[in-house]
């Protein structure tokens, strides 16, 4: 039952969000609920692990040979883990933001994780389509209501790539229910379809999927839609989307694409390959020429979502063992980051680096833990980002799936170094040097800041120092994987 809680949880507390009168209380209804949501998580990973407990099926269309089934393997009690975690440390972080309309803002929040979970937990095709569009929906309104100026063209935008990549992958669920011998949406019955899909039907199908979960991620060239949106939305908002939301689409790869599409996945690997090296050199020179700070960490996520799609096309256990762990490193660092932005924003009025300097004598606590994530987030040793990274590139270079594997191992290490250089780039023009007239008013943040900030640089640090739990929790389910994806190899 601890999937159905997960999802039954933001749902019903997001509805009855919307009946709360007073604004503070549904601020604080929903940070109560995130707290619950991680207390389910943390339960099902630590205390009730039994099968029954983590999986759960009924039925909900058997006309149309679907139901309604979820359960908790590895990969998705790091995903729901790192959705779970993430909505507490955003809601406490903006917590003296204030929005109008205060009680819808929060519910459609809630109702954002609720498909979220769904996504993460499905196992049923149908239901893995119904959660997918359900996440999406709330953060529609959340960024065109609560968004920029800008907010509809990039909300629009925003619609228009996500609907067509949603389209196309439902053309392939239906071609692959099709196929199934008793007209099943069920996973295990998705699974066992390689043998009986010819590898020219494959090929096709390969992108139909590919690209709804390009879009999602992003991956060059379906990356467009992303830094309007990221800039455009409200800072809670770009959390969701780059710390949890862009995940769905690494999910899929795992999950949907290449343990059906076998086959699919050998012919056209190298290509998407390709791309995720275009998209990560692409965006790392993109981010150093920014003066954006919300730009620049939207770029950044690009880069770095681009490396585990190119791991996940290793076909490598090791390889699919640092995306998985680097999901969620990948998560709580960038949100952390959006959380510096935020508050560099709100204090000083504006993201222009350019019209920055100096922080750090102003601000020193946020000072020190920016670079610490900063570090992180170019993956220094004895930091989270370092093991991911690590396990990645070791199996980009082992891989047996492409010729190209010390070719792409190469151009994405560069990717690594032009990190680098937008990182302390950022730090150096930002928090070093002399304050000027607008930074001279600067003031160190506040204790709830810090706690979330601080707690953030905890998970960094132990993560780094020792990774073994969350290597043994995904093995079992990257050994299951691999067994599927290299069914050609």
């Amino acid at each position: 039952m601890i999937p159905v809680l997960l999802i039954a949880v933001p749902l019903l507390s997001g509805l009855a969000g919307f009946f709360i009168r007073n604004g503070n209380s549904a601020k604080n209804w929903s940070l109560l609920t995130s707290i619950v949501i991680v207390a389910v998580s943390v339960f099902g990973l630590t205390v009730d692990k039994s099968a029954s407990s983590l999986h759960f099926e009924a039925e909900w269309l058997p006309s149309l040979g679907s139901k309604f089934s979820v359960a908790l393997d590895g990969m998705s009690q790091i995903l729901s883990l790192l959705t779970a975690v993430s909505f507490p440390i955003i809601f406490i972080a903006t917590y003296r933001t204030d929005y109008k309309n205060a009680k819808n803002f929060y519910a459609l929040m809630l109702l954002s994780q609720a498909g979220l979970m769904g996504v993460f937990v499905s196992v049923d095709a149908l239901l893995f389509y119904f959660f997918w569009e359900l996440a999406l929906v709330p953060v529609y309104f959340l960024s065109s209501i609560w968004g920029g100026e800008r907010r509809i063209q990039a909300t629009f935008k925003f619609f228009i790539y996500t609907f067509v990549g949603s389209l196309l992958m439902l053309v392939g669920i239906i071609y692959l229910y099709l196929h199934t011998k008793n007209l099943s949406f069920a996973l295990a019955d998705f699974y066992s379809l390689h043998s009986f899909i010819s590898p020219q039907d494959q090929g096709w199908l390969f992108w139909l999927f590919f690209i709804a979960f390009a879009i999602k991620m992003p991956i060059f060239p379906f990356h467009t839609w992303q830094p309007d949106v990221y800039e455009q939305s409200p800072t809670a908002v770009t959390m969701v989307l780059s710390g949890i939301m862009v995940k769905m689409g690494l999910f899929g790869l795992m999950r949907w694409l290449g343990p059906v599409l076998p086959q699919g996945t050998w012919v056209w690997g190298d290509t998407a390959s390709a791309l995720c090296i275009i998209g990560m050199i692409y965006a790392s020179l993109i981010a150093i020429r920014q003066d954006d700070l919300k730009r620049l960490v939207a770029y950044s996520s690009i880069a770095h979502i681009s490396l585990m799609c190119l791991a996940v096309f290793a076909t490598t256990q090791i390889g699919l063992q640092g995306v998985m762990i680097q999901m969620f490193n990948h998560g709580i660092n960038i949100i952390a980051l959006w959380i510096v932005v935020d508050l560099i924003e709100r204090q000083m009025g504006t993201r222009k680096i350019s019209e920055l300097g100096g922080l750090a004598q102003k601000a020193p606590a946020l000072a020190i833990l920016l670079v610490i994530v900063a570090l992180a987030n170019v993956a220094l040793p004895l930091t989270n980002a370092f093991v991911g990274e690590f396990l990645m590139f070791s199996g980009i270079y082992t891989s047996t799936a492409t010729k190209y594997n010390v070719v792409f191992t190469v151009t994405a290490g560069i990717s690594i170094i032009l990190s680098a250089v937008y990182m302390l780039n950022m730090i150096q023009k930002v928090f070093l040097g002399g304050t000027n007239a607008l930074t001279e008013k600067a003031k160190d943040i506040q204790w709830n800041e810090k706690i979330i900030l601080g707690a953030i640089v905890i998970l960094i640090v132990v993560i780094g120092i020792y990774p073994q739990p969350v290597l043994e929790l995904t093995k079992t389910t990257v050994e299951g994987i691999l067994a599927k994806m290299s069914y050609k190899f």
